[in-house]
């Protein structure tokens, strides 16, 4: 496949003397699943490579300690590259959990393998390793505007929230996932400065 590829083994595999690699699914972006055949042809999967979560809307730039456009906190995206595998799991898994409780208030997925489904019939990017609301919110950003019959696309919306539109719903998921990474960086990023103030 075209594009930059990422491959970790999995844990107590190293090298691939005398196996043959080969494709098997490629899902969601630039996620790629791949296995190594030994004989005899007994497959070892590997990870799939953890995708960055910017989207291209970067604030900590101009002085904010969380990201607005993906939500990491500022060290975490200076220092993204020379994460492991296995930090950049750890961010994602954060993230994404974040991310599918401000869904999960606002709506409910009734049918998982519509939802699914619509996501590939419409080409939409999603990252099959989040869970079902991390796909909704997917499905929202990219057409929030054109769906009429959330019930179409396997998901409802609460009671509680049905006077919005569903743009104005993905605008309060949105803002909510920046006020929760927000007071999860406040509690546990920021520590005491002894000499007066608080540092990052």
């Amino acid at each position: 496949p075209g594009g930059s590829l990422q491959m970790e083994w999995v844990a107590g595999f190293s090298g691939i003397r005398n196996q043959t690699l080969i494709p098997c699914i490629q899902q969601a972006d630039d996620i790629h699943f791949w296995a190594v055949f030994s004989p005899p042809n007994f497959p070892i999967m590997l990870k799939p490579a953890v995708k960055t979560p910017c989207i291209g809307v970067c604030s900590t730039g101009i002085g904010d300690a969380v990201c607005r456009g993906c939500k990491r906190f500022s060290h975490e995206v200076i220092h993204w590259n020379s994460y492991t595998a296995e930090q950049k799991r750890a961010i994602d898994a954060r993230l994404s959990g974040f991310l599918s409780q401000c869904v999960s208030n606002t709506l409910a997925v009734r049918d998982k393998p519509l939802l699914a489904w619509q996501l590939q019939v419409q080409q939409l990017r999603f990252n099959p390793e989040h869970d079902e609301y991390c796909w909704v919110f997917s499905l929202l950003k990219a057409g929030a505007g054109q769906i009429e019959r959330p019930a179409d696309f396997g998901f409802e919306v609460h009671a509680s929230h049905a006077r919005l539109t569903l743009t104005e719903l993905r605008d309060t998921i949105d803002r909510e996932f920046y006020i929760l990474s927000e007071a999860h960086y406040e509690r546990y990023m920021r520590t005491p400065d002894l000499f007066g103030g608080l540092q990052s």
